[in-house]
């Protein structure tokens, strides 16, 4: 094979020349450099030369007609397998030389490689996160199946062991039908070897092998290759982080003017500022309107430059042409950060992507944070700063919510009142024509009141930014994402089988999980992962206790839990016994734990205490047992109506009972989370207008958790798992 330094010298002849693609010979070549374990081959030049060749590498043989324009040989009937004498190369030679012309210019013969197991791995260049490794089932199925997965590079040793373990058909990995297990440290350096030939070669666009065959011994061998490299890397324009410093005053102004308030009901400047004037923001809140006067029982200034002092923070709404005159009052003001909720922006086409342009260096010019525009607010419950276009005030928690739409922010914000989820702070951020999603990321990940952060996305500026500043995050805490805009858009065009593979949604989907990122598929699941993560202490492991009041809930949870790829394990004979003591001789005596309706307050507390015990399962989930208050209302309603000897006094003392006997089942539920260090989670029987996710008790680390349907308890608590998973292997 090539020396390293004849690598290095052809690739620079290429990467000079007008040929863009390798031969598969050079393509060997550079693998090899790399340490990717290749297949011994010989070059000729002509049919007689084939035959020759094969004579000297011996048979069986393969047959593979070469030249720089001939991607995809197969297609093009230039390989042949299997063949076994002089004669029967000649004249496969021969017929490729007539197939293809002027474009063959000469052909490999190599060693036939027997084995049932075919892989293909590459790499492509993704627009928005770079170079990005593949590995999957390969031969005639890559494209058909598309059973492959995807890591951004470079790559890390668990970012192999997890694609060796990802894609579906990984069982081929493994003894099968006959042959070895594959030489795993052999298909690691296939990976590996990728890694580092990319971080080499910045114009290497797309590499493809494929096949990597198994051999019957187990042995990894690439016995084809494409390398296709890209024009002059062309410099894209990159938004620069902002200061996070300013970024962080920005939550935090001693004053706000509302530039555009306005005394009409429903219009924007009244709604803002209306909502942050009825709460007790300790700072000064100014409003500005050209035509001054009084609006909301407050001194409206004409302009800016008439407020007193300076002004922290700007609030406006005023139409997207008359923002460009602003800028000068307010850096006179020395506002640090504007919030732009008008729109007209780049959301309108060419002529508001130019009109955005503009406004931003001219922000950047006076110094001025420009969040928005095309927003809907921003809150911040720990200083009591609220203006949002719903006037939803959740209480001050840990939860640090980021949304690309206003509307799914400001309906999250009141799911999280309702349910009593706190909020660390929340921001919407519209265009983000200056502050992106990457900086408010940046922005959180050492914030010491933010516990997780929680973003719905639709697109990212900076992939790659976005890919490591998640990482970073993720060592410290959750980050969980809705991505908005899921479906396929499109398959990149591209001239290799792995370049083929890719979609914007695959490669982020990958992206997502090497950074550690929880992904959810429903608005309701950021705010149900947020109040796990901010309540309850994470899983050691993904065993599964269940307790139910009746056995169908326990039978559905199961099967939930399976598909979410969480276990449920039998229970030990310890704990049976310890059970048996408890329960009546009819109980399911299994995993889930089914305790037949008994109405004895004090089981379910004894039986949660010694499922919490046994060291046979890292968390439990129990269903019924909280929210029959509402059960008891109705009989209350229906005995009145029906028992004339029903009193009032009789009627409280079991409503009265009932409710304590609910509040005193959440005190022990979060005495034995804080106990035994275990996620406990809840699933009610029934929910009402009065129920809630979560429930505090005073001097508590951890709180109650609650949700109204199994499949949401289950989803939540195996997002805690993959991250706890995730944290185990990459945390620091």
């Amino acid at each position: 094979m090539m020396e390293k330094r004849n690598i290095e010298a052809m690739m620079e002849e290429k990467l000079n020349s007008e040929q863009r693609v390798l031969t598969e010979d050079e393509a060997k070549a550079l693998f090899a450099g790399y340490g990717i374990p290749v297949v011994e081959e010989l070059w000729a030049e002509s049919v007689e030369g084939a035959g020759e060749a094969a004579a000297k590498t011996g048979f069986p043989v393969v047959l593979k007609g070469m030249g720089a324009t001939l991607l995809h040989k197969t297609e093009a009937n230039l390989v042949r397998l299997n063949l076994g004498s002089v004669d029967q190369v000649r004249a496969a030679a021969t017929e490729m030389k007539d197939g293809a012309g002027d474009a063959l210019e000469g052909f490999l013969v190599q060693p036939m490689v027997s084995g049932r197991r075919e892989l293909v791995a590459g790499m492509f260049r993704d627009v928005q996160f770079g170079p990005v490794i593949v590995f999957g089932l390969g031969g005639i199925f890559t494209e058909a199946l598309k059973d492959v997965v995807f890591r951004v590079a470079p790559l890390s040793e668990a970012d192999m062991d997890e694609m060796l373990e990802e894609f579906q058909s990984k069982a081929v990995l493994g003894n099968f039908r006959g042959e070895a297990a594959a030489d795993r440290k052999a298909l690691k350096a296939v990976l590996r070897g990728l890694s580092d030939l990319v971080a080499a070669y910045p114009r290497i666009k797309e590499v493809d092998i494929n096949p990597v065959m198994l051999t019957p011994e187990g042995e990894a061998v690439a016995v084809d290759g494409l390398v296709i490299l890209d024009d002059a890397p062309v410099e894209t324009e990159v938004q620069p982080p902002v200061n996070l410093r300013q970024l962080g005053q920005c939550f935090y102004p001693k004053s706000i003017a509302f530039v555009g308030a306005s005394s009409s009901v429903g219009k924007w400047g009244h709604l803002l500022a209306c909502n942050a004037l009825c709460k007790d923001f300790a700072g000064d809140i100014y409003l500005v309107n050209p035509k001054g006067g009084e609006i909301l029982g407050h001194q409206a200034y004409k302009q800016v430059a008439d407020i007193p002092g300076t002004v922290d923070m700007a609030v406006v709404t005023i139409p997207a042409h008359r923002v460009m005159d602003l800028i000068p009052q307010l850096e006179e003001k020395k506002v640090k950060g504007m919030f732009l909720i008008t729109s007209g922006f780049r959301e309108v086409g060419e002529a508001g992507a130019a009109l955005e342009k503009e406004l931003v260096a001219r922000m950047e010019k006076a110094g001025i944070l420009l969040l928005g525009p095309n927003t809907m607010g921003m809150c911040n419950p720990h200083a009591d700063l609220f203006f949002n276009a719903s006037h939803a005030y959740p209480v001050p928690g840990s939860t640090a919510l980021v949304c690309q739409s206003g509307n799914m922010g400001t309906q999250l914000l009141a799911f999280a009142e309702q349910q009593d989820i706190g909020i660390r702070a929340f921001s919407g951020s519209g265009n983000e024509a200056m502050v992106t999603i990457e900086d408010y990321l940046d922005a959180f990940a050492d914030d010491e009141l933010t516990r997780t952060v929680v973003l719905y996305i639709e697109s990212v500026k900076n992939g790659r930014r976005f890919f490591e500043g998640a990482r970073e995050v993720s060592r410290k805490k959750p980050v969980v994402v809705l991505k908005g805009g899921r479906t396929d858009m499109g398959v990149k065009a591209a001239a290799s089988h792995t370049g083929a593979m890719a979609s914007d949604a695959k490669v982020f989907d990958s992206a997502c999980r090497q950074a550690g990122i929880i992904q959810v598929e429903q608005p309701m699941e950021l705010l149900d992962l947020s109040a796990v993560f901010s309540s309850l202490p994470l899983p050691r492991g993904s065993r599964v206790a269940i307790m139910t009041l009746g056995g169908g809930w326990g039978v559905i949870t199961t099967d939930l839990c399976a598909e979410y790829g969480l276990e449920v394990p039998q229970l030990s004979e310890d704990i049976i016994e310890r059970l048996n003591g408890i329960l009546p001789d009819f109980w399911s005596h299994g995993n889930p734990v089914d305790l037949v309706g008994e109405g004895d307050p004090s089981i379910p507390r004894t039986c949660l205490e010694e499922l919490l015990k046994w060291d046979g399962c890292d968390a439990v989930i129990h269903l019924g047992i909280h929210g029959k208050r509402i059960l008891v209302d109705n009989m209350i309603r229906s005995a009145k109506t029906t028992d004339p000897g029903f009193t009032d006094d009789q009627s409280d003392f079991v409503k009265s009972a009932t409710l304590q006997g609910e509040d005193e089942y959440v005190d022990y539920v979060i005495e034995l989370t804080e106990k035994y260090q275990k996620p406990v989670l809840g699933v009610s029987l029934l929910t009402d207008a009065l129920s809630r996710t979560l429930y505090r008790r005073e001097g508590a680390e951890h709180k109650g958790v609650f949700f109204p349907a199994p499949e949401r308890a289950v989803k939540a608590l195996a997002g805690m798992c993959r991250y706890q998973k995730w944290l185990a292997v990459h945390g620091e």
